[in-house]
């Protein structure tokens, strides 16, 4: 059991990370209907890179979200790592502190440039490199996840509130995948055609992904990245992993190993597997990693 500094009251942060996430939802939701109306679009896509576009929602939320946590939690000495001031400035102070909040201000800019929805603000607080608790906000649902290191429910902005634990228990083939919209690659398609899904949900954001795994519109959400493409971060999986963790899955390379965070630059290497179920996920990933071999898709060395 991970006990909070001295004075730090777990009520009064959740209570704060609610009134931050729906700050930033505003934030996402008035930059998204501008996208929407072709509004200033080419005003909003501040940094046009086709792999890591950056918009003027993701800058405004980051710097609305950092704002915040100064307010709210700058007595504790947290430090804060954001994946757009570590784009800019990788000499961040206190990034690598023992209690750490991890900003992802807008996870799946793509598809908040195409208009699909799919995507999400993250915020986690790590302790010793772990994710602890744990936001995801999805605007386009008027949803966040939240995470308070025992317990996971969803809330609405009209105060619904619905505790989440996952139960299911499938095999491998009667499996609902989440997959990447933006993000794909040959192998991760060989592999996917090889396993045989029961179906395939194609979107973007990890928080997405990770938020229906939860809600049990999918089961499982694999991701694979080569040498010479872009990596997700810490900030890309550290809310996800706190919200789905908590509720009774897990997310792990492929040798069941867990995710290590703060790493020099931030990346998550490899393949990853998110699944519905902590008990069955070993299982599942040495089921893959037979398909992989049996099918000498590629070496896993």
């Amino acid at each position: 059991m991970i006990k909070l500094p001295i004075g730090a009251d777990i009520n009064n942060i959740i209570d704060n990370l609610r009134s931050i996430s729906w700050e930033a939802s505003d934030i996402l939701q008035y930059f998204s209907n501008l996208i929407k109306e072709n509004k200033n679009h080419e005003n909003i896509i501040q940094f046009k890179d086709k792999n890591s576009p950056v918009t003027l929602a993701d800058l405004k939320v980051n710097e609305k979200i950092i704002q915040r946590i100064n307010q709210y939690f700058s007595h504790f000495g947290w430090g804060i790592l954001s994946e757009e001031n570590e784009n800019f400035d990788s000499n961040q102070p206190n990034k690598f502190s023992e209690w750490l909040w991890v900003i992802d201000p807008l996870d799946g800019t793509k598809d908040f440039i195409q208009g699909t929805g799919n995507y999400a603000m993250h915020l986690a607080l790590n302790y010793r490199n772990k994710p602890y608790l744990g936001v995801v906000l999805i605007p386009s649902k008027k949803e966040v996840w939240l995470s308070d290191g025992e317990k996971v429910w969803v809330e609405k902005r009209n105060g619904y509130k619905e505790e989440k634990t996952l139960t299911t228990n499938k095999s491998l083939n009667e499996m609902t995948l989440v997959t990447s919209k933006n993000h794909s690659n040959q192998l991760l398609n060989n592999l996917i055609h090889k396993i045989k899904f029961k179906k395939k949900i194609v979107m973007g954001s990890i928080g997405c992904k990770i938020a229906s795994i939860i809600r049990g519109e999918s089961d499982i959400y694999i991701s694979l990245c080569l040498e010479g493409e872009s990596f997700p971060k810490d900030w890309d999986f550290a809310a996800p992993e706190a919200i789905l963790k908590t509720a009774g899955g897990r997310i792990t390379n492929l040798e069941n190993e867990e995710l290590v965070y703060g790493k020099p630059n931030f990346n998550q290497r490899g393949i990853i597997v998110a699944t519905n179920n902590k008990f069955t996920h070993k299982d599942i990933c040495i089921q893959i990693k037979q398909i992989i071999k049996e099918n000498n898709l590629f070496s896993l060395n």
